[in-house]
């Protein structure tokens, strides 16, 4: 009998971000060799988005968040993909991306991670009790005016949503060394202040998983404007109430443009002694035919486009992806380079501040530009 082969994976404690894994392992390992096993760990939402990517190098397969690449590109720890023997089926991906999921995890030359999930705030909304959809912000603070407004404010979501604004009026955050605008910025952390000061005070509190939780167990709310996706409560039974999801609202005429694209990619550890497994399954999971069949149906949210346009996906998920696509193709690319996740897990802090009106508005911008222009390069 061979020896048995066991691969370590670490992903992020979720069920869209877990049993996918779990599921698609066991299959994989039943068809390419059942004398392959690979055994996946888990992490909190927030250690994903904080965490270190050194600090996983033990582990053969990571799923990472693309803003980590500019940290990690010219570390040596992981393989990237390109040049390994699956470049038709990476020009295949490539071709297959769902907005800007796979080229997020492009760097300096390379490919350093293929999507598996993409996800980019969207609004999220009861439709058993808001039949009509906000398109622009004025009636988002409509409807924040009259309660029924949940939006997740930790400091990074709220760092998220004031890019999202600023992107959406064409004033990308990062285009130069001193971040945004000045004037720009006030005016945008205005805007998400009209609807701030009437939001429950939980609000500040919540993560995107939360308020999706608030919204599909209790009735008061019925709308949040910017949150990162999830498939999963818009699947019939998952919770008490179906949570559908819809583009994001806009300012002006621009549409839904402007959401800051997040998802998840899997990376492999170049410390590995199994790279061309963990090679393999990598392409095998973000392959079409996987994305939307075994991914999907174990709670995974695509990061194909394919899965995205498909039919069954779409009914089994009260339509999600049909009803955010253009919000994912037209979503923004934050900052990357090395030194941006010092940057961004001190800013968002700032933001939040702001909106609880703890310091004033200018203090929360300078603060911000002053932080990213020290993420810099030198």
């Amino acid at each position: 009998m061979s020896e048995l082969i066991t691969l370590r994976g670490m992903t992020w404690d979720h069920i869209r971000g877990f049993d996918p894994m779990v599921v698609t392992s066991e299959v994989f390992c039943d068809r390419h060799d059942r004398n392959v096993r690979i055994v996946w760990e888990k992490r909190s939402l927030q250690a994903f988005a904080d965490r270190p990517i050194e600090e996983m190098a033990e582990y053969d397969l990571m799923v990472i968040d693309h803003p980590h690449v500019g940290d990690i590109a010219d570390t040596g720890i992981l393989t990237h993909f390109d040049g390994q023997g699956f470049d038709p089926e990476l020009t295949t991906l490539e071709t297959q991306s769902a907005g800007l999921s796979h080229p997020s995890y492009a760097f300096n030359g390379h490919q350093w991670a293929l999507a598996i999930d993409a996800a980019t705030p969207v609004s999220a909304v009861r439709p058993d009790l808001l039949p009509i959809v906000p398109e622009h912000w004025d009636e988002v603070v409509e409807l924040a005016e009259a309660g029924k407004v949940i939006w997740p404010l930790i400091p990074i979501n709220a760092l998220m949503s004031l890019f999202n604004v600023l992107a959406n009026i064409d004033e990308d955050f990062g285009q130069g060394e001193q971040g945004m605008d000045v004037d720009v910025g006030e005016w945008a952390i205005g805007q998400m202040m009209r609807v701030a000061r009437h939001l429950p005070r939980e609000s500040f509190d919540l993560d995107p998983i939360a308020a999706y939780e608030w919204l599909s167990c209790r009735s008061a709310q019925s709308y949040c404007p910017y949150l990162y996706g999830y498939t999963n409560y818009a699947r019939a039974g998952f919770r008490p109430h179906l949570v559908t999801a819809a583009n994001i609202p806009a300012f002006g005429s621009n549409g839904p443009k402007g959401s800051p694209i997040g998802g998840t990619g899997i990376a492999v550890s170049s410390r590995s002694r199994h790279q061309q497994i963990a090679l393999e399954y990598a392409f095998w999971i973000a392959s079409a035919d996987c994305q939307k069949g075994l991914f999907f149906d174990a709670g995974g949210q695509p990061g194909n486009r394919v899965a995205w346009t498909d039919a069954r996906c779409n009914s089994q998920s009260a339509d999600f992806f049909n009803n955010t696509l253009e919000t994912l193709e037209r979503s923004y690319l934050r900052p990357r380079h090395k030194g941006y996740m010092w940057f961004q897990d001190r800013a968002g802090e700032f933001v939040r501040n702001a909106l609880m009106e703890e310091i004033s508005v200018g203090e929360a911008i300078r603060q911000i530009n002053e932080h990213y222009k020290r993420s810099l390069p030198q």
